[in-house]
């Protein structure tokens, strides 16, 4: 039997020890969890409510690669929530605009944009390149491509949704996955657009969601796999269900 050979270890600069000094005094990060943490390749899918600060907070933790796929442009409307951008980057594609901000909060970090779609025929191409995928996005067509992919190629996922006043935020590596939670498109779907929602839940659901990352990256505490953290900002208030495997699961499931 072959005995993986260890990890070289990862030399942090002396401005790197004192910008991660609050992270290397945790027991549960130190030093081994930080080398992992700069080692790590994240994926960012939707630089949207949730992708947005999860983005500052992975490039401050120190996060070595992120990359960042969306499409779409900055708008005005996205400024009440999507903290990395500002009012000079409106009609900016996202995903370059948060490059430029995520290299001046930590020019440790290296950040890859991609100013695309994720879909069912690119996704799996694109996770493979990565570690860990963090998806943002507010449309299930998309969430499914993730998630597929996520499961075709082995990469945990940390999903993060959110509207009105409530969110969620849930881990999936391999089965169940996400498409046991929700098994196809919802008839009433919602969109931010659509039914509106609070700004700042958008920093409590986007900090959850790097947090999960953080854990898995690091190796600390318990992710919330298999589970799901739903959130109340109206009355300050959070439950963890659990999430179970879906025999018939497309994506999962033993016929899949």
């Amino acid at each position: 039997m072959n005995t993986p050979s260890p990890l070289p270890p990862v030399r942090f600069s002396d401005e790197e020890v004192d910008r991660y000094a609050r992270q290397l005094v945790l027991s549960e990060i130190g030093g081994p969890g930080q080398q992992a943490l700069k080692r790590a390749r994240v994926l960012i899918v939707g630089l949207g409510g949730v992708g947005a600060p999860a983005a500052l907070y992975l490039a401050a933790a120190g996060v070595g690669t992120l990359g960042l796929i969306d499409h779409d442009k900055v708008a005005l409307s996205n400024l009440q929530r999507q903290i990395i951008f500002t009012t000079a980057d409106a009609e900016r594609p996202k995903v370059e605009a948060g490059a430029e901000h995520l290299a001046a909060l930590n020019p440790h970090v290296a950040v890859e944009p991609f100013v695309d779609r994720l879909t069912p025929a690119n996704a799996p191409g694109i996770i493979e390149r990565f570690d860990l995928v963090l998806d943002g996005t507010d449309d299930f067509e998309t969430r499914f491509a993730v998630n597929a992919a996520c499961v075709a190629t082995g990469r945990p996922l940390v999903s993060g949704a959110l509207g009105r006043w409530n969110g969620q935020v849930g881990v999936f590596t391999g089965q169940p996955c996400y498409q046991c939670l929700v098994p196809e498109t919802p008839p009433d779907a919602e969109t931010c657009a659509r039914v509106g929602v609070v700004g700042a839940l958008a920093g409590v659901i986007g900090a959850m969601a790097a947090l999960e990352a953080i854990k898995l990256l690091s190796g600390a505490g318990e992710p919330l796999t298999a589970r799901l953290m739903l959130y109340d900002g109206l009355t300050g208030t959070s439950r963890v269900a659990r999430v179970t495997a879906d025999p018939a699961c497309q994506i999962c499931g033993v016929q899949a």
